[in-house]
């Protein structure tokens, strides 16, 4: 597929992150500064010295202890910001996007079209839903099966009807399961929960491959997007290959980290499991979580990739870390975590 776009001169480069302190948004708040972009990090308040602590030496960033729905409070100390990126995500059940994640979209919204800036939102595959094709294209049908699914086409459908009356700019990167940047992600609750004891747990068959994104690289891509932002359409979506990376890959990339740091005697190999998903259900009945968890087994067991040619066409090469190295550096973001007793709800 050939793609091109008109070439613009960017306008000056401010950013507000929102949701600052959650993985996506730290990743973010890092490529925008080592790009050179002034950004402003909204957290919670009371959380600003804790997130200073973390980046102490980052120049250009400045935190801002507010909460997301103080809108007027945000409009008023983001002022020339051109850019905002909703990084903000209710904890994952049932209920808390039900009764959060649409408020946090009107947050957003509100404080990105008084701002006068484009509003940038990580998307996922959910839409596609449980039919969905090999390859996953900007134009290919969304039909969401599950709940979130169907929650995500509504938001991006809210998004996108804001941008009718000419007063917001927006813009959808879609991606795959993220990964790196800390702790939460299926890396660390599944696959390698118990790497430390030599096992690794897969949620899907071993020969299917699926796009992952690992964050720090996501984030780059969206810094790239933000740059040429002015030669996007008032709303459009764009998809972020990321890694295609099957179960067996994963094994491999993991066993790896696991020689490195002496989890495995000269010459082992892991264990691998499967996740116990007849009990993921059935602990779904008491557990939220573990619902909405099972709910998306499909994702695993699905063959799917995103097609990145229309990314590609607006700001070249894909930011894409090796996979064996992405692993890695995942897996030295979590510290100590591995070593340590599991403390993962979901256990193979």
């Amino acid at each position: 597929m050939t793609v091109s776009y008109p070439s613009i001169t960017p306008s000056p480069r401010t950013v507000l992150v929102l949701g600052a302190r959650g993985r996506l948004g730290m990743a973010a708040v890092r490529a925008f500064a080592d790009a050179g972009w002034q950004v402003l990090a909204q957290v919670r308040p009371g959380t600003p010295q804790r997130a200073a602590t973390t980046l102490p030496a980052m120049a250009g960033v400045w935190w801002m202890p507010v909460a997301v729905h103080e809108t007027a409070a945000l409009v008023a100390q983001a002022q020339g910001a051109q850019v905002v990126v909703h990084a903000l995500n209710p904890v994952y059940t049932h209920k808390a996007w039900r009764e959060e994640a649409p408020a946090l979209m009107e947050a957003a919204i509100t404080i990105a079209r008084q701002l006068h800036a484009t509003l940038m939102l990580p998307g996922n595959v959910y839409n596609f839903g449980e039919a969905m094709p090999a390859v996953l294209r900007e134009s290919t049908p969304q039909a969401a099966t599950g709940f979130k699914g169907r929650l995500r086409v509504q938001l991006e459908q809210r998004l996108q009807a804001a941008t009718q009356d000419g007063g917001l700019r927006a813009v959808v990167l879609r991606a795959g399961d993220f990964f790196g940047s800390g702790s939460g992600s299926l890396l660390d609750l599944v696959l390698a929960k118990d790497l430390a004891r030599g096992r690794v747990t897969l949620p899907g068959p071993a020969d299917v491959a699926t796009p992952w994104a690992y964050l720090p690289d996501l984030a780059r891509a969206l810094v790239r997007v933000a740059e040429q932002r002015h030669r996007l359409a008032a709303f459009d979506t764009l998809h972020f290959a990321g890694h295609q990376a099957t179960g067996q890959q994963w094994v491999q990339a993991l066993a790896a980290v696991a020689a490195t740091r002496g989890w495995l005697p000269p010459g082992g190999a892991l264990r691998v499991g499967r996740m116990p998903w007849a009990l993921v259900r059935l602990a779904g009945l008491v557990v939220p979580t573990l619902q909405s968890v099972a709910a998306m087994r499909y994702l695993w067991r699905t063959p799917h990739r995103l097609d990145n040619a229309r990314l590609t066409a607006l700001i070249g090469e894909e930011p894409r870390t090796p996979f064996d190295t992405a692993v890695h550096h995942a897996l030295a973001d979590l510290g100590g975590a591995l070593a340590a007793p599991s403390a993962a709800v979901v256990t193979a």
